[in-house]
C-alpha cells in the first residue's frame, strides 16, 4: 500500500525496522522474529541499506519475502552513495516487479573498506536528488493500476552531525519534502522535547508532511554506548544515565530500565499527537512487545480511529 493511504488510514501508525541478517541461520532467525512481530499489524516495516549498498542483494531478498511470505509492507532503505543513476534505476525496477510499495531515501555513508572515497563520483550527493530521481521515476513510469513509489526521507530531531547549521539542515530538510517526499522519519531520539521542538521547527519552516518519531528501547549497556556511535552521538539526557547507574551492570535491570523508559517516550509522543512511531528493533522482537503490551497500543488506536 502506498505510504499515503497508510498514513491517511492509520494515524499514529506503528512500524519496525530490521536490518538484512549476513547467514542463512541468522536470515531465518530473523524473519521468525518478524513473523512474531506480524501479529501487532504494524503499518509499515523497514529494511536497512549497508553502508554504501553493501547489503543491497541482501536488502532485496528480504524485501521480497516479507512481500510474498507475509502481510506486511515492507519500506526498503535506498542510499545515494556509491551508486549511479542506472544503479538506482535497476534497483526500483525490481522493486516495483516485486510491487513494492515505497522506498526510504538516504544520504547513506560510505563503506569503511573504501577509505578515502570520493563523493564526487556519486550521481548522488544529497538525499534531495535521489528523491527528485525517485520521483521522475515514478512520473515516467506512471500505469492506470500503479501510483509510483510512496517516499520518505530522514529527520534529524538532535541535529544533523554534518550541518551544524540547525537553519541550514532545516533548508536541506524542506528540499528533500519539495522534491517529493511523502513524509519523515526521525533518527532515534530519548529526549521528546527534541523531536517536539523539532516538530514545531518544520511547521515553521513550511514542512507539512507527516513526522514519524524513532524510538530505540536500550537493552543493554554496551548497546548504549554502541547506539551513540551509530547514531552520530545520540544525546542521552541525565535522568536515563542515572537510572542505567542504578542498575549496577545488571542486564536484566538496564533492559527492563530502557523498555519502561521507551514507554514513557512513547506515551508521552502519543498525548502529543504523533503522526506515528517507529520501532528500531536491532531484530528483536522482545523489547517492542513489552512496550505495546505496556501501552494497549492497537487497542486504543483502534478505537480512536473506530
Amino acid at each position: 500500500m502506498h505510504i499515503a493511504d497508510i498514513l491517511a488510514a492509520q494515524r499514529p501508525t506503528l512500524s519496525f525496522e530490521f536490518f538484512p541478517a549476513k547467514t542463512a541461520e541468522a536470515s531465518e532467525a530473523l524473519f521468525e522474529t518478524i513473523t512474531d512481530l506480524e501479529s501487532f499489524k504494524p503499518s509499515f516495516v523497514s529494511v536497512t541499506y549497508g553502508a554504501g549498498g553493501s547489503t543491497r542483494e541482501l536488502t532485496h531478498d528480504l524485501v521480497v519475502r516479507i512481500k510474498k511470505e507475509t502481510t506486511l509492507d515492507p519500506v526498503p532503505h535506498l542510499t545515494c552513495v556509491c551508486h549511479s543513476e542506472a544503479d538506482i534505476a535497476a534497483i526500483l525496477e525490481r522493486y516495483a516487479e516485486a510491487g513494492v510499495s515505497n522506498i526510504l531515501a538516504l544520504g547513506g555513508d560510505p563503506p569503511r573498506n573504501l577509505e578515502g572515497y570520493n563523493r564526487k563520483n556519486d550521481a548522488f550527493q544529497h538525499a534531495a536528488d535521489l528523491v527528485s530521481f525517485i520521483t521522475k521515476f515514478n512520473n515516467s513510469h506512471s500505469h492506470p493500476d500503479r501510483r509510483g513509489f510512496g517516499i520518505g526521507v530522514a529527520g534529524f530531531p538532535e541535529g544533523h552531525p554534518s550541518t551544524p547549521n540547525r537553519m541550514l539542515e532545516m533548508d536541506y530538510l524542506k528540499a528533500k519534502v519539495d522534491a517529493g517526499a511523502d513524509y519523515i522519519c526521525t533518527q532515534l531520539f530519548f529526549d521528546n522535547h527534541d523531536f517536539l521542538d523539532f516538530r514545531d521547527r518544520c511547521r515553521i519552516a513550511g514542512i507539512h508532511v507527516p513526522i514519524i518519531a524513532g524510538i530505540m528501547p536500550i537493552t543493554s549497556a554496551g548497546g548504549m554506548r554502541r547506539m551513540a556511535e551509530l547514531a552520530a552521538g545520540a544525546r542521552y539526557p541525565a535522568k536515563l544515565m542515572r537510572a542505567i547507574q542504578r542498575c549496577n551492570g545488571d542486564e536484566e535491570a538496564v533492559q527492563r530500565v530502557g523498555v519502561h523508559y521507551a514507554t514513557e517516550q512513547c506515551r508521552d509522543l502519543l498525548e502529543h499527537g504523533v503522526d506515528g512511531i517507529h520501532f528500531y528493533t536491532l531484530n528483536k522482537s522482545q523489547a517492542t512487545r513489552e512496550i505495546y503490551a505496556s501501552l494497549g497500543i492497537r487497542d486504543s488506536i483502534a478505537v480512536r480511529n473506530s
